[in-house]
């Protein structure tokens, strides 16, 4: 069985929708974060999209529940099996970890993030911390087993986000820390907009580009995967 890996989708609908529609034997998706709008809006994208959240979405949405039928939520800590729910027995093991690393919340617990309420002079998508991942979604990660496939947000160090390996290590040490200690079987990240390769903590570790861009085609049993860009 192969299923679907998107990248940050940032309210390209209609692409992704497009990508989707290609393949109607892929029986479920998965995305790396930021799929809403600026406006936090979200839409139905045709098929079971596994996710994580990035740092430009809707967390008043995603804490409601209020979210298309097909999107479906992977909270941050956790990991569930999904392939066996559309074949019987050809699962995959997925663990999320979604949101971005800033060092002033990272101590905070998760339900005292501040988030000002929707509408107030101060509800601006900065303002919304849960925005950022914390030290108790990194030790629930590590104390996962069994994973084959870990989606985050964020790179492991090092990563240097432009072309050639260049500029600032943009990777965070949390993430080294969940690949080490989870050691699953294939690590897929987005945020930085770009396809990469390499391998970290002894983790195939892959970055996504943009849907817009390209996405790939996973072997369910092997975890290998096929990249083929969007246009």
């Amino acid at each position: 069985m192969l299923f679907g890996a998107l990248g940050d989708i940032h309210g390209a609908f209609e692409e992704a929708r497009r990508v989707i529609d290609r393949h109607p034997e892929v029986p479920f998706w998965l995305c790396v974060g930021d799929i809403a709008t600026d406006e936090g809006r979200y839409e139905p994208l045709g098929a079971p999209v596994y996710w994580i959240h990035g740092n430009n979405d809707n967390f008043d949405a995603i804490a409601a529940g209020d979210l298309p039928l097909d999107l479906r939520y992977i909270p941050n800590g956790t990991a569930l099996d999904i392939g066996g729910l559309f074949r019987p027995g050809d699962h995959v093991r997925i663990a999320g970890l979604g949101g971005t690393f800033a060092p002033t919340w990272y101590e905070t617990p998760a339900l005292a993030l501040p988030h000002p309420k929707k509408g107030s002079a101060r509800a601006t998508e900065l303002a919304d911390k849960r925005r950022h991942f914390v030290r108790e979604h990194v030790e629930a990660s590590k104390a996962l087993s069994g994973v084959d496939l870990l989606l985050t947000h964020e790179a492991a160090k090092p990563f240097r986000p432009l072309p050639g390996g260049r500029g600032p290590d943009a990777g965070k040490s949390q993430i080294n820390e969940v690949l080490q200690a989870m050691q699953p079987r294939l690590h897929l990240f987005g945020h930085h907009h770009r396809f990469s390769e390499q391998e970290r903590e002894g983790v195939r570790s892959i970055g996504l580009d943009l849907v817009a861009r390209s996405y790939l085609l996973i072997d369910s049993r092997s975890l290998e995967y096929e990249f083929h860009g969007t246009a």
